[in-house]
């Protein structure tokens, strides 16, 4: 037996396999083995009882979408002196596996002789990114796939070749064309506008003139599932001053989120405002750690008598009350 069909693992797409000719060492790791989307490893371990561990690669896959498992493992030994034995795990169902403590079979048989670990994968799920019960690979996670990957293609396309538009958006210099009913259904304020006499109703025209043509283009791109991260950046302000306005809570909060992640001394005191116009508290608080905790105010000190002329009295106020609590502390 070579040396590496000793930590092979033969499969077929819902079994596995380890054959252990000799256990000589008190750990032995397989090599990896796929079953469904997931590479996976089996280890065995020989010391007071004998302990078997099943878990999936350490992966982004593994992370964003752990293995959700349901199987069956045995243990089948074989030897001249007592012949063949066959351990039987009760079975697991709908277990999250993501690391390798996850699964772990200890038995009080010390094997002697050949082994062979068999696992039958009665049914892998992943619970969906959006929430939701978690679905089989084998069933009904590739078509709710392919049905939403298909449903949003045929939406972007809508958007994009101008299929049946029946309102017009008109932005500070352009008006681009789009869908009643896509619309009403992403924001309750576009919805309310099209359930009653309204001059949006009547003209079948909605005036955003705060926004560019590229920013409409992008907050449409988002609604009709054909967004983009370049245009995300570049216009998040643009687009969290849409979401507030039309309650799209979704794309207001992946702005809030965004904003936060990138403060610095030339875009925080904008933050700040941002932030307190729009109730973004974890915005705020971390602009004011930003300023007063990690002493960045003494770096802007000349935009800060700016801003301090010109912000509302409310928020002076609560940056001079997060100063004075800073202070005390020290």
């Amino acid at each position: 037996m070579s040396a590496d069909s000793a930590y092979r693992v033969e499969t077929t797409p819902r079994l596995a396999q380890w054959r252990i000719e000799t256990l000589s060492s008190t750990y032995r790791k397989s090599n990896p083995f796929r079953i469904g989307l997931w590479n996976w490893f089996l280890t065995v371990e020989r010391n007071k009882q004998f302990c078997v561990k099943l878990y999936p690669e350490v992966s982004s896959l593994t992370r964003d979408q752990p293995p959700i498992a349901s199987f069956v493992i045995k243990l089948v030994s074989s030897s001249s002196s007592s012949g063949r034995k066959t351990i039987v795990h009760p079975g697991i169902c709908d277990k999250q596996l993501k690391n390798s403590d996850d699964f772990v079979w200890a038995v009080d048989t010390l094997f002697t002789g050949k082994l062979i670990i068999d696992v039958e994968f009665l049914d892998l799920k992943v619970a969906p990114s959006s929430g939701g019960e978690p679905a089989s690979i084998w069933t009904g996670y590739p078509i709710t796939k392919q049905s939403s990957f298909t449903a949003l293609t045929a939406l972007s396309r809508m958007l994009i070749d101008s299929i049946h538009t029946d309102i017009t958006i008109t932005t500070s210099d352009g008006s681009i064309g789009a869908h009643r009913a896509v619309l009403a259904t992403r924001s309750p304020v576009f919805h309310s506008m099209f359930s009653h006499n309204l001059k949006e109703k009547e003209l079948s025209m909605i005036n955003i003139s705060d926004m560019s043509i590229e920013a409409c283009q992008a907050f449409l791109n988002y609604i009709y599932g054909n967004f983009q991260a370049t245009e995300f950046m570049a216009h998040r302000l643009d687009l969290l001053r849409a979401a507030d306005k039309y309650d799209i809570a979704d794309l207001k909060e992946a702005c809030h989120e965004s904003l936060v992640e990138d403060i610095d001394t030339k875009n925080v005191l904008e933050r700040l405002q941002v932030s307190h116009l729009y109730r973004l508290n974890k915005l705020k608080a971390s602009c004011m750690r930003y300023l007063v905790n990690f002493g960045k105010v003494y770096e802007i000190r000349d935009e800060l008598n700016l801003f301090i002329q010109n912000a509302d009295r409310e928020l002076i106020a609560e940056m001079f009350q997060e100063i004075l609590s800073t202070w005390k502390g020290y």
